[in-house]
């Protein structure tokens, strides 16, 4: 047997594949879902969520329609949650309340935000009249009483809808978050990625929504998140008073309104709006502390 056998060449071995290293945001919410609270706070707002657009389906009562022979009657197999004073099912009255609460706060919540944004990156980006112009806006916003103008525009503007009293309390939750990202704007604005876009021509505009304001995504979706509560409050509080979301629609401050004067005598009409809005606020407020302490590595809760 030949020992000069030809060798064939050695086939290209295989090294073990990099690991791959998770994204930020594939952490956070990692993170995030091993913290209880968060946990209890993403279910509770699910199957709130949930109730509040699936049960009207299946409940026998549509909102709106009245049971005439059922007045202030306690809950039954008929009216799951009892009747008001009109004869609406409370149960259904609830659940269309709940769904403009949550809209409404979403929606604030985003707005706000976004405006926040935009003020606090030009403010903080361009310096000078326009830092002196927009921080002057903010600072004035800051020290009107909110709640009070609230209630005086929106009687003058309640033919529009509620669509416009969600702007109008948009309006008025930005400023604290406007003054933070100008701060953290002015630090942005001197990174290396920032005046290499700037040497190389690029307009102004397209710096601070290409790379100041998404750089500062942590911020803004704990302050959204926070945002939601803070609206449904507002909101809530305008509500009850009768300065908010109008007949015929319902909101859970109107419906606790309707329902707060014969909370003793008829609890089944207050009880059940207010409980829902406890735990949607407490949900909330839980999703936004895990949130926060997930993205802020200097918390003191992470362990």
């Amino acid at each position: 047997m030949s020992m000069s056998a030809e060798l064939a060449p050695d086939a290209p071995v295989e090294g073990p594949s990099p690991a791959r290293t998770p994204g930020r945001w594939s952490s956070v919410l990692r993170q995030m879902l091993q913290t209880r609270r968060v946990v209890f706070g993403v279910v509770t707002i699910v199957l709130m969520v949930v109730m509040a657009w699936v049960g009207p389906l299946l409940s026998p009562w549509d909102f709106g329609e009245r049971d005439y022979a059922a007045f202030l009657q306690p809950p039954s197999p008929d009216h799951w949650w009892g009747t008001d004073n009109t004869g609406r099912d409370v149960f259904v009255s609830t659940m269309v309340g709940l769904q403009k609460s949550v809209i409404i706060g979403l929606l604030v919540a985003v707005l706000s935000t976004m405006v926040a944004a935009v003020v606090g990156a030009f403010a903080g980006y361009f310096l000078g009249v326009t830092d002196r112009v927009l921080m002057w806006i903010t600072d004035l916003l800051l020290v009107l009483p909110s709640f009070l103008i609230l209630a005086i525009l929106y009687p003058v503007l309640r033919d529009q809808g509620w669509v416009v009293f969600v702007a109008l309390l948009a309006a008025f939750l930005w400023m604290v978050t406007a003054k933070m990202v100008r701060g953290m704007t002015i630090s942005l604005k001197e990174r290396e990625y920032v005046l290499a876009a700037r040497y190389m021509g690029v307009p102004a505009w397209k710096i601070i929504f290409r790379h100041i304001i998404p750089n500062m995504s942590s911020l803004l979706i704990v302050d959204a998140t926070i945002n939601v509560s803070s609206a449904i409050i507002v909101e809530t509080s305008l509500s009850y008073f009768g300065f908010g979301v109008q007949p015929p629609d319902v909101s859970l401050g109107s419906l606790i309104s309707d329902g707060a004067g014969q909370a003793v005598t008829h609890p089944w009409t207050f009880v059940f709006s207010t409980g829902l809005l406890v735990l949607l606020v407490l949900a909330v407020n839980l999703i936004g502390d895990g949130l926060r302490d997930a993205l802020d590595p200097q918390s003191k809760r992470r362990a």
